[in-house]
């Protein structure tokens, strides 16, 4: 048995995609600083985030209704949720569910100055950053200590958990093995791991009569997705593979109404009241931690309420955001750019397909970003806090819930919307204020 990797490949445009190109991360020459209490309480909640999207997944009720405009507005968030229907009513082969999560917030500075920490969007799937940042507090405390400011140096935490996120693949792993009744002897280090591409699930994957998932010949405990996040991710050769994946017995991080959990809509129904009371019923200061967290959110449904949407966007789009169920970064719509896709889709269903949320008015501080072909300067910028969580369920039980560490992303205030791959934001530090 092995791990399976979907991979996300990347090309930056103006290679030569035949020539092997090496460069640096890009990321910030100093930590930026973070109010304690905003990453302290991100850290707290996010557990509670682990289960609420767990609970999501295991709702279809909640799933259907609350997906039921959008994938009429959406071609996509449709393609997935074909795939959902088709899985339940097949009925569902796999008892264990894992999920790698990140959720992204900000620091809202309030206008009598006091720091209010926001969710901007929890990730469901292709959650990245773990790994990749891991070595970058070695590199700033250094900075710290070469310009004289030990103290500070020290208030440089380590960032993720690599092994901790590990872990819970490994967890499934062993899980699926012990499901199978083999003998499974636990050693990390060893579980065989391939990297495929949907295209290669398509032409080598197959199901056996058990639904076990075999790629060149060889069963698959666990597939986690590293792509298939955004449409053109996928021809149809590669829905078909999705679909063959899902319908498997082998764990799928995430599975697909896990991916369905994260989307934008799902993120707005929540924040509506009485919606967490659905889930956590007899936890109030559950609810009150999540909800702390939550930024103004407004459907764009068809009827009175998506209509008084539209007409405040129209008024005050520099207020807002404007969303679609898009996942990499670069999706979003500011300012005039709202009031030109609201005009065009206010009269009809297309505008389910987004939703809008209130505008953060972030922090801004001073650093230097280091990215290729950018000229060193101070830089106004503002950071984007993502806490990492892994969970592994069991049938009904959570055997694994852990909050596997945090990454700071940064950008110039000048650019609005975010994204490592799109040579927006650069990896950075807190430095803890």
């Amino acid at each position: 048995m092995f791990i399976v990797y979907i991979p996300h490949v990347y090309i930056r445009g103006g290679y030569n995609k035949w020539n092997s190109v090496v460069t640096y991360l890009p990321f910030t020459l100093f930590p930026s600083p973070v109010p304690k209490a905003a990453l302290l309480q991100a850290l707290a909640v996010q557990t509670h985030f682990n289960t609420l999207v767990d609970k999501i997944s295991q709702d279809p009720d909640f799933l259907g209704e609350a997906l039921d405009r959008t994938i009429q507005a959406d071609d996509f968030t449709a393609k997935l949720f074909g795939i959902y229907k088709t899985v339940q009513q097949e009925g569902r082969t796999q008892s264990i569910v894992m999920g790698l999560i990140r959720s992204d917030y900000m620091v809202d500075q309030r206008e009598d100055g006091t720091p209010s920490l926001r969710q901007i969007e929890i990730n469901t799937i292709a959650a990245g950053g773990f790994g990749v940042s891991d070595q970058l507090p070695v590199v700033h405390r250094h900075m710290l200590k070469s310009v004289g400011l030990l103290e500070e140096s020290k208030r440089i935490q380590d960032q993720s958990r690599t092994r901790e996120m590990t872990a819970a693949l490994a967890k499934a792993w062993e899980l699926y093995g012990q499901q199978r009744q083999q003998l499974c002897l636990f050693l990390s280090r060893n579980i065989p791991v391939i990297r495929r591409k949907f295209d290669d699930v398509s032409r080598k994957g197959s199901l056996d009569g058990d639904k076990r998932l075999f790629i060149d010949g060889v069963e698959v405990a666990v597939v986690y997705y590293r792509y298939g996040y955004m449409p053109d991710n996928y021809t149809e050769q590669s829905w078909d593979a999705r679909l063959l994946m899902e319908r498997s017995l082998a764990v799928k991080c995430p599975d697909i109404s896990t991916h369905l959990a994260g989307t934008k809509k799902i993120q707005q129904v929540l924040a509506k009241p009485g919606v967490l009371e659905k889930f956590f019923p007899e936890q109030p200061e559950v609810m009150e931690q999540i909800r702390a967290t939550f930024a103004g959110l407004y459907t764009l449904d068809m009827g009175p309420e998506g209509d008084q949407t539209v007409a405040k966007a129209l008024t005050s789009p520099e207020k807002f955001v404007l969303k679609p169920q898009r996942e990499g970064g670069g999706n979003n719509y500011f300012g005039e750019d709202i009031v030109q896709v609201l005009q065009a889709v206010k009269g009809d269903k297309r505008r389910a397909a987004y939703i809008l949320m209130d505008r953060i008015q972030p922090r801004t501080e001073q650093n230097i970003l280091l990215r290729k072909d950018l000229p060193l300067k101070l830089t106004s910028v503002c950071c984007e806090i993502g806490v990492l969580g892994a969970y592994v369920r069991h049938g009904g039980e959570m055997v694994l819930n852990e909050v596997t560490g945090h990454i700071l992303r940064t950008k110039s205030i000048k650019n609005n919307d975010a994204g490592i791959i799109g040579g927006v934001t650069v990896f950075d530090n807190p430095l803890i204020i």
